[in-house]
């Protein structure tokens, strides 16, 4: 008998749930995140979740991880100095970037351009020379590669880059710069620009390249950091960690390539979205993951979620696969304020965290949050995590009065002003990857989920069309629970730029399939059984003369069968619904990908036991909670004692161990066979 902990690293809590897999049983807890070191927080709980299922650490044979080390080391600006080489007249290439200012009119007067993460300084140009077909036209010089690499090391990079001219066609000259920087700076990293990203584009393909090797000695000394823990509790499983892109890599491959983990965090939430809705029968889904911190959302079309090819934390926009999710500063503890200028309520993206935390949480905090406005308005019941916490309202609501006071209203006006300010800020979110990238918000359903999701989703769902408002089961630990179910994953990538006059379907597939073989390999050495590894292939596919591709899926059979013609036509059909015109230029092939899945973890969902659609016997108590501009009565009741079929009217709150669910007015909620709760208008 085997058990999966799924663990994810939040800003203010630490989730874990632990299966089992052969009878579907769950344990879940959440502790206080740790964030001077998150692997005290996991060792914490990973502990008192074993003692709840009553097994040891050393009966977990597989721990998933998802992780904000390697997001958090860039937005601080906490990543390791980098030395960069570079081909000779190529020096400048971090600084040159694409000339491109963000922000509105004349952003460029106000802009403070970022520092690149290689900067001037430790950035030096070698001799020698690859063609844009990838032949040799000056060979590498060994004296002159060892003199620059030993002024990098005087200057005291932690972490080296080697990213030359076309290398992505031939990594002859890169591997002997490795070579060579293998002997003179033995102890430095090394990420090699034909490895991390081996398409064309000079600037992105560099620019991913550092920023891999900058995170990589901070995510590697917390990877070995935290497995040495786990190996003193006897916890010897494998150890994998949750890429970018929703799948899994192997804790070693993690610290080789961290640049797939910079929104390893979000992908937790989207991969348990996908479990929840092939149980519940949802095909399209729009996320809302509200934590602490911030609130995370994502577009789920027909059972897969959307994935880019670029992964934006900050400032920073890498060439990275990554699910399409976008994140705004609006979580439980984002603080309400009323600016001197402005006198005008404005919420976050500033946040309590977990330290000290929400004033309602009394551990020392002072400015008003979203929590706060939350316990205020009687939408969050003083007891949480199942009574193990205790909520102060009378602080919260000294904390709210301040708001009020600045405003010249009403306590509870202030605190319901904070609520619609952010949940203002996450319809603007959702209208990003929906209603921006051609989708139909009405065609969806709305899935709320993180600590306080399920408080926020009805409302949202209401300002978005969005229906059922779908609250799942445990979903302050869903992020947990992707980890848990998700798969492993790895891909590689290959830059053909042609267009299809000079190219055929036969060359496409022999390149595919050849790019199958080493994707399917690279799982194979993580463990996975050949038997068990499925594969896809995706295209980049751009007009000739465009500045930017649009990548889509691509089935062998159908390359077979209908040539590259069957490719355009749904290349011009999803142009056309990007962007509403097509253009008679030739098409141009730019990338191929190839992805490798390891086995599918089918997870059992448990039903629940059939109800009659009375919900009274899971009735706790009356209760007054203040919507539509005064006192409500409402009903509290307990998650774990409803039955499939129950309706619960609105207003009504639903609480459980890790989240509260909150059921508006007109509204109602139905319970589904497996427990998730369907709220839609009455």
């Amino acid at each position: 008998m085997g058990f999966r902990l799924g663990v994810d690293v939040g800003g203010t809590f630490t989730d874990l749930l632990l299966f089992n897999d052969a009878t579907g049983a769950f344990w879940r807890h959440k502790t206080p995140s740790t964030p001077h070191d998150s692997s005290e927080g996991i060792l914490d709980g990973v502990n008192v979740i074993c003692g709840q299922a009553g097994v040891t650490p050393k009966d977990v044979s597989v721990f998933l991880h998802g992780t904000t080390v390697a997001t958090n080391a860039v937005l601080e600006g906490k990543g390791a100095r980098v030395g960069l080489v570079t081909t000779e007249g190529y020096r400048q290439i971090m600084q040159i970037a694409r000339s491109f200012v963000p922000g509105g009119l004349a952003g460029w007067i106000v802009w403070p351009k970022p520092q690149p993460m290689a900067r001037l300084e430790d950035t030096v140009e070698i001799k020698g020379r690859m063609d844009a077909q990838g032949r040799e036209v000056r060979p590498v010089d060994d004296a002159d590669i060892r003199a620059q690499l030993e002024r990098l090391k005087a200057q005291g990079v932690e972490a080296l880059t080697i990213s030359l001219i076309n290398a992505y066609l031939n990594g002859d000259h890169e591997r002997r710069v490795a070579a060579i920087a293998a002997e003179v700076m033995p102890d430095v990293p090394l990420s090699l620009s034909h490895v991390v990203l081996p398409e064309m584009q000079e600037y992105e393909r560099t620019l991913t390249t550092v920023a891999n090797a900058a995170v990589r000695p901070i995510v590697g000394r917390y990877v070995r950091n935290l497995r040495e823990r786990l190996t003193k509790v006897e916890m010897t499983g494998q150890l994998s960690l949750l890429r970018s892109d929703g799948g899994l890599m192997s804790s070693q491959k993690s610290e080789e390539h961290p640049v797939a983990l910079l929104m390893s965090g979000p992908a937790g939430g989207v991969t348990g979205a996908l479990w929840v809705a092939r149980n519940a029968g949802l095909n399209n889904i729009l996320t809302l993951d509200v934590g602490g911190t911030s609130t995370d959302v994502a577009l789920i079309e027909n059972g897969e979620p959307r994935r880019v090819r670029t992964t934006e934390v900050g400032h920073l926009s890498v060439r990275a696969s990554s699910l399409d999710v976008k994140t705004v500063g609006a979580g439980g503890g984002s603080i309400a304020y009323v600016p001197e200028l402005t006198r005008a309520l404005r919420v976050g993206p500033q946040s309590a965290g977990a330290a000290p935390g929400p004033v309602a949480y009394g551990k020392g905090g002072v400015e008003p949050t979203v929590t706060d406005a939350n316990v205020v308005l009687g939408y969050l019941p003083e007891n949480l995590l199942g009574g193990t916490f205790k909520l102060d309202r009378e602080g919260a609501k000294r904390a709210v009065q301040t708001i009020a006071d600045k405003l010249g209203i009403g306590l509870m006006e202030a605190a319901r002003g904070i609520i619609d300010i952010v949940n203002e800020n996450m319809f603007g979110a959702l209208r990003m990857i929906s209603v921006q990238q051609g989708y139909d918000p009405r065609e969806f359903a709305l899935m709320g989920f993180g600590g306080a999701g399920p408080l926020h989703v009805n409302a949202v769902a209401r300002l978005m069309g969005s229906y059922p408002a779908v609250s799942p089961v445990s979903p302050g630990v869903l992020c947990a629970l992707g980890d848990a179910t998700t798969r492993m994953r790895t891909e590689t990538a290959r830059s053909l730029s042609k267009r299809t006059s000079d190219t055929s379907a036969d060359e496409l597939i022999a390149l595919l399939r050849d790019m199958e073989t080493q994707v399917r390999a690279e799982l194979m050495a993580d463990g996975v059984a050949e038997a068990e590894i499925e594969t896809s292939f995706e295209v980049d596919i751009r007009y000739s003369g465009q500045a930017f591709e649009v990548p889509m899926s691509l089935a062998l059979a159908d390359l077979e069968q209908g040539g590259l013609k069957a490719l355009t036509t749904r290349f011009d059909h999803e142009h056309h619904r990007l962007f509403t015109f097509n253009m008679d230029a030739e098409h141009e092939v730019v990338n191929l990908r190839a992805v490798a899945l390891g086995r599918s973890l089918e997870l059992p969902s448990q039903p629940l036991p059939e109800g009659d659609g009375d919900p009274s016997a899971a009735k706790l108590r009356d209760h007054e909670l203040w919507m539509d501009g005064g006192p409500q009565a409402a009903v509290i009741y307990d998650r774990a004692r409803l039955l499939a079929g129950d309706v619960i009217p609105g207003p009504a709150i639903v609480i459980e161990m890790d989240s509260t669910t909150l059921i508006e007015t007109r509204h109602r909620g139905v319970v589904d066979a497996v427990g998730n709760i369907l709220i839609t208008p009455v």
